[in-house]
């Protein structure tokens, strides 16, 4: 207590530091509830963000020590989990795309493997195609030889059969006794 003062004034003062260290006691409870909300709901940590939750003003967030110390210890932590949580999203970005690469690589590998067996079965069906066609070639020429004897005997038949009638249509020869007369009269039958 004061010298000077009335022992009344002396009880109202420490009441009113009683009051305000309540108030203030309060609001740092609000605030500290408002971090943890925003905490779990994974809300960004600001000093607006605090203050509207706790119902506060900004300026008491950075006149009072201790708010400051709160905001800052749960802004750092913040900070601390959202590089934590885009490492962990990194990371596992990595995974997945080391994953596809695996994935890209075993369906390429898959693929290859097909192309080859269809490339073998294309070889082997040519083949078979050339043979089928060999043996079709074959038996053209031998139809064909076959074709050409018959063709050559019925020319010598033609030709045999043609023979009489060849010596049919040829003039008689000149006779002896008519060799003064004009030129011999005869009669072509063909």
């Amino acid at each position: 207590m004061k010298v000077n003062e009335p022992a009344g004034t002396a009880q109202q003062t420490a009441a009113a530091n009683q009051a305000r260290r309540q108030r203030t006691e309060e609001k740092l409870r609000r605030v500290a509830d408002a971090i943890g909300q925003l905490q779990r709901r994974r809300l960004p940590v600001t000093y607006p963000a605090i203050a509207a939750r706790a119902a506060v003003s900004r300026t008491f967030l950075y006149d009072n020590p201790a708010a400051r110390d709160l905001v800052t210890a749960a802004i750092t932590r913040a900070d601390g989990q959202r590089r934590h949580d885009a490492a962990d999203r990194d990371t596992q970005a990595e995974a997945s795309w080391q994953q596809r690469a695996l994935n890209a690589e075993q369906a390429l590998k898959t693929t290859h493997a097909e192309i080859r067996a269809q490339r073998a079965r294309i070889g082997e069906l040519l083949g078979q195609l050339r043979d089928t066609q060999r043996e079709h070639d074959s038996d053209a020429a031998g139809r064909l030889a076959a074709e050409n004897s018959t063709l050559k005997q019925r020319l010598r038949d033609l030709t045999a059969s043609n023979r009489p009638l060849k010596n049919a249509c040829r003039p008689p020869g000149p006779t002896t006794a008519s060799s003064t007369s004009a030129s011999p009269t005869w009669k072509r039958s063909c």
